[in-house]
């Protein structure tokens, strides 16, 4: 069969009818729920989905053993013992898919403990040595359970969990198998922590590097905000400066010289009490950047990821009206420079330098800013549903900011452009 007669047949347009529908379920989720989508929140939801379907055919795997040892215990033990070790996975798969951090930890938390409640149970519904096999189906998927408990828990409670999980399992399979003694349960205890503790490295590390990309990205953000600032205070007191030297001196040093009352005098120290009095009312609020302050705040974020990237800045009439909030200026960054990173791991191409651009265009109240690249492009309607480098951490920031909006242009082997646009009039 060709690949695109496998495409046009009905499991496969199905599969990708629902793949399309929870997309679209997803960004409404998003929009509705506001969630941040920093890097440990995409992290989050890659293992829970990872674990999620890991879960489900591990369960299909072990339906043979369980109905084998089914055999010496009550039947209804068997199906919910089943059910609660197994049962929570394929949710945690769609929370992962549809949702946040939050509702992952609480499905994994109710996966990793009703995985301890049944193999808890076990002593207490199997005769000892009855089960003629190496060990007892709980006892091999307890790496599932402990993988959910490191989503679910922090590391030291991980790990906690861990140790507990994996003495109740070695002694419920010690029991179920053989006579009880120290040595075997030591073997049994050292095998399952052993091979447990690999995951919870594993996961652990995902977790905390996801974490110290958040922290460095938040102090990126704020040295930008700072220099922003730190530019804005300095060309205000340049600017009152200016007009202390400029004006008031000169308009005192007139009144000095003339002696007599003069029109040109008048006038010259009424334009004076004017400008001082723009001064004074044009106190800015801190929690707003002017244009020069927005442009200055996006350069920065941008040089942090790579300063060779050209940065230009177009202006309208009316650009010196914009006030943007440092929030929203936050926002417009984090998605600018997710673009940037995203163009600097994947449209590399062999033999050639890839050009990027970012063109920031300011008019009045609004702020449009154009990252381009002539590098490798990419299909958009191949990209994975898992990706949320451009659905998450570009539209998705972008949908979430008022005012908002971003619009993704690739084609493969034409580059790739991403347009963020703030403003209220969408005039850019």
């Amino acid at each position: 069969m060709t690949a695109s007669s496998a495409l046009d047949s009905p499991p496969a347009e199905a599969a990708m009818s629902w793949t399309a529908a929870l997309r679209r379920l997803r960004g409404a989720l998003d929009t509705a729920d506001g969630r941040t989508t920093a890097a440990s929140d995409r992290i989050m939801r890659r293992l829970g989905v990872s674990l999620g379907i890991g879960g489900v055919i591990i369960g299909l795997f072990e339906v043979p053993e369980i109905a084998e040892h089914g055999r010496f215990v009550p039947f209804w033990w068997t199906i919910t013992a089943a059910l609660l070790t197994f049962g929570f996975f394929p949710i945690l798969a769609l929370v992962a898919t549809l949702t946040g951090q939050r509702p992952i930890k609480i499905v994994s938390a109710c996966a990793a403990l009703s995985f301890l409640v049944v193999v808890t149970s076990v002593p207490a519904v199997f005769e000892p040595d009855t089960v003629n096999a190496s060990t007892i189906w709980p006892f091999r998927v307890l790496v599932i359970a402990v993988t959910a408990a490191v989503l679910a828990f922090p590391t030291r409670w991980a790990i906690v969990y861990m140790i507990v999980a994996s003495a109740v399992a070695a002694t419920a399979n010690v029991y179920t198998l053989t006579d009880f003694t120290a040595a075997l349960f030591i073997e049994n205890f050292l095998r399952a922590a052993g091979l447990a503790a690999l995951f919870v490295w594993c996961g652990t590390a995902a977790r905390g590097a996801a974490e110290r990309v958040d922290r460095e990205s938040a102090i990126a953000a704020r040295r930008a905000a700072v220099a922003a600032a730190a530019q804005a205070r300095d060309r205000e007191r340049a600017r009152f400066a200016a007009l202390i030297h400029d004006a008031v001196l000169s308009t005192l040093l007139e009144a000095s010289r003339a002696g007599t009352e003069s029109d040109v005098l008048r006038r010259q120290a009424e334009r004076t009490l004017e400008q001082l009095e723009e001064v004074r009312g044009g106190e800015r609020d801190p929690d707003l950047l002017d244009a020069r302050s927005a442009v200055l705040f996006l350069r920065s974020a941008v040089q942090e990821v790579n300063p060779s990237i050209r940065f230009a800045t177009r202006t309208w009439p009316g650009f010196d009206d914009l006030r943007m909030p440092v929030p929203a200026a936050s926002t417009l960054a984090a998605a600018l420079t997710e673009a940037v990173r995203n163009s600097l791991r994947h449209a590399s191409v062999p033999g050639r330098e890839v050009r990027r651009t970012v063109t920031t265009t300011i008019s009045a109240g609004s702020i449009r800013i154009v990252f381009t690249d002539d590098g490798a492009g990419f299909d958009l309607a191949a990209v994975s549903a898992d990706r949320l480098g451009i659905s998450m951490s570009i539209m998705g920031r972008m949908r979430q900011l008022a005012g908002g909006s971003a619009f993704v242009e690739s084609q493969p082997g034409e580059g790739t452009t991403v347009t963020l646009v703030w403003g209220g009039d969408g005039s850019l």
